[in-house]
C-alpha cells in the first residue's frame, strides 16, 4: 500500500490531473464492490456446503472442494495477478477479471455434476485473482495521496460487513428456495451484482498502459498451482476414500513439485517470492504462523458450519445467523486493534491467539458436554472472532517489520497469497478429521476442536520468533 502511494504523485500517475472527487468516490465505489463479491464467494459454501452436496451428491469430497477450490486459485494466482496488471494495465486486468468472475458464478449456479461446480469455483477463484489486486493500485492512481487515507478507511468496515452479511445472504437465498433453485441463487446472483460493477468499472476506470518491461514469472506461477493441487487432491481424496495408490501418488506428485517450484524461486529473474524474504528469519516465521494459524481457523469455521446444520439440525439462515456474533468479534477486535498494533507489536498476536485458544476450548467443552442451547454457542463464537480479528492484520503487520522497502510489494503480495492458501489447506485438513472421527457429529466436532485448539497453542511460543514492532510508517 505504502509503495502504491509512492508511486503515485500529487498530479496523479504520469502527472494526469486526478479526477473529481465525484468520480473518485464512484472508483472507489467500484474497487469495494469487486472486493465485497470476492469475499462473499469466498464464504458462502461455509454455509451452503450441506445443501449442496444434498442436492448434486459428491459426498465429503465435494464439502472439502467447494471451499478449498475457490481459495487455492485465488492464493495460487493472486501474486501473478498484480504482476499482470503491471505489465498490461491495471484497468484492463480489473475489467478482465471481474468479467470472467461473473461468468463463473453463472456457471457454478447452474452446475449439473460435483465435478463442474469444482471447476467453476476454480475458474472464478483465478479471476478474482485478476480483480482483487489491482485495486490499490487504481485508488493510487486516482486519488491525491493527502486524501487517499479517506478511501482505505472503509475497507475494514466495508469488507467486516460483507463477512458477517455473506453468509446470512447465502443462507437466506437457500431457505428462500427462489423459483425452486435451492442453493443455485447464491451464485447467479452474481450475474447482477457483477453485471453492475463491470458497466459501472468500464465506465469509470482510467485507462493506462501498464509497463511492458514487467517480467512475470509464469513457470513459477504454474508449478506452485500444480504443487497446490496435487497435494490437496492427495489430501482429499485419501481422506474420502481411502489412502489408495492414486491420492499417496498425487501427495507424492506434489511434494516433487513443491521441489521444483523452490528451485524456481532461487534461479528465476523475478520470483514469485524474492530469496531474500525467505532468508529473513522473522518474515519466514511469521510467514509459517500464517499458514499454520489461517488454517485452522478457515477449517474451524468450516466445521463449526457443519455442526450447526448437521448436528443441531439448523437451516441454512439458521446456521449464518448462529455465526453472527464470531463475525461480529472479528469486525470489532478488527477496528480496535489497528492502533494497538503500533503500540503493542508482536505481543498483539500473541494475545490474539490466547484469546482464540480460550474461545475454542470453551466452545469445545460446550460441545463436549452437549450445552448447545440457543444461546449457549454466542460467548465462545464472540470470543472466537476477537482472537481472530486480533490476528488477521497484526500478525502480516508486524511479519513484514523489518524487511527492506524494495521487499515490501513482494512480501505483500506473498503473505496475501499465504493466507488463500492456508484457508484452502485449513478447509480440506480440519474437515477431513471431522469426517473420518466416527462416533457421530458431536464426536467429529470435539475432536476437530481439540485439534484447532492444540494447533493455537502450538503457534504461542513460535511469537517471539517475530520482529518485535511493525513498519513504523504502517498505522499513521
Amino acid at each position: 500500500m505504502t509503495q502504491t502511494l509512492r508511486d503515485a504523485d500529487e498530479n496523479g500517475l504520469h502527472g494526469i490531473p486526478h479526477p473529481p472527487a465525484r468520480v473518485r468516490w464512484a472508483i472507489l465505489g467500484v474497487v469495494l464492490a469487486a472486493d465485497v463479491l470476492d469475499l462473499l464467494d469466498g464464504t458462502i459454501t461455509n454455509i451452503a456446503a450441506p445443501t449442496i452436496t444434498r442436492d448434486l451428491g459428491g459426498g465429503t469430497s465435494l464439502v472439502q472442494w467447494l471451499g478449498a477450490s475457490y481459495a487455492l486459485a485465488l492464493g495460487v494466482l493472486l501474486v501473478l495477478g498484480g504482476r499482470l496488471g503491471d505489465l498490461y494495465g491495471r484497468r484492463r486486468l480489473f475489467l478482465t477479471g471481474l468479467a470472467g468472475f461473473t461468468t463463473a458464478s453463472v456457471a457454478c449456479g447452474l452446475a449439473p455434476t460435483p465435478g463442474t461446480l469444482v471447476a467453476a469455483r476454480l475458474v472464478q477463484g483465478a479471476f478474482g485473482a485478476l480483480v482483487v489486486p489491482q485495486g490499490f493500485g487504481i485508488l493510487g492512481a486516482t486519488w491525491p495521496r493527502a486524501q487517499i487515507g479517506k478511501a482505505y478507511s472503509l475497507f475494514g468496515p466495508v469488507m467486516g460487513l460483507s463477512a458477517v452479511g455473506g453468509p446470512i445472504l447465502a443462507g437466506l437465498l437457500i431457505d428462500a428456495d427462489l423459483a425452486g433453485l435451492g442453493w443455485r441463487p447464491m451464485f447467479l446472483i452474481n450475474l447482477v451484482l457483477g453485471g453492475a460493477a463491470l458497466f459501472a468499472a468500464a465506465r469509470l476506470l482510467p485507462h493506462d498502459t501498464g509497463d511492458r518491461t514487467t517480467t512475470v514469472d509464469i513457470p513459477g506461477s504454474a508449478l506452485l498451482g500444480a504443487t497446490m493441487l496435487a497435494l490437496l487432491t492427495g489430501l482429499i481424496q485419501g481422506s474420502a476414500h481411502g489412502w489408495t495408490a492414486f491420492p499417496v501418488l498425487a501427495s507424492l506428485a506434489g511434494l516433487a513439485l513443491f521441489a521444483a517450484f523452490c528451485h524456481r524461486q532461487r534461479t528465476a529473474p523475478s520470483p514469485l517470492i524474492r530469496p531474500s524474504l525467505l532468508r529473513n528469519r522473522g518474515f519466514t516465521s511469521g510467514l509459517v504462523l500464517g499458514i499454520v494459524f489461517f488454517a485452522a481457523v478457515s477449517g474451524l469455521l468450516y466445521v463449526v458450519s457443519l455442526f450447526l446444520q448437521q448436528g443441531l439440525g439448523r437451516s441454512p439462515a439458521g446456521a449464518a445467523l448462529a455465526l453472527m456474533p464470531l463475525s461480529a468479534g472479528i469486525v470489532i477486535a478488527s477496528i480496535a486493534c489497528y492502533r494497538l498494533i503500533a503500540r503493542l507489536g508482536r505481543r498483539l498476536v500473541l494475545i490474539g491467539f490466547l484469546v482464540t485458544l480460550a474461545g475454542t476450548l470453551h466452545l469445545l467443552a460446550l460441545v463436549a458436554a452437549s450445552g448447545t442451547g440457543p444461546w449457549a454457542l454466542v460467548p465462545p463464537l464472540f470470543v472466537i472472532g476477537l482472537g481472530m480479528g486480533a490476528c488477521f492484520g497484526s500478525l502480516y503487520d508486524v511479519t513484514i517489520g523489518d524487511i527492506t522497502p524494495a521487499e515490501a510489494g513482494s512480501a505483500g503480495g506473498s503473505l496475501g497469497a499465504v493466507q488463500q492458501l492456508a484457508n484452502a489447506v485449513g478447509a480440506a485438513a480440519v474437515t477431513s478429521v471431522y469426517f473420518h472421527s466416527g462416533g457421530g457429529e458431536t464426536h467429529a466436532t470435539t475432536v476437530s476442536l481439540t485439534v484447532v485448539a492444540a494447533i493455537t497453542l502450538l503457534c504461542c511460543p513460535l511469537v517471539r520468533l517475530l520482529p518485535p514492532k511493525a513498519p513504523e510508517d504502517q498505522h499513521h
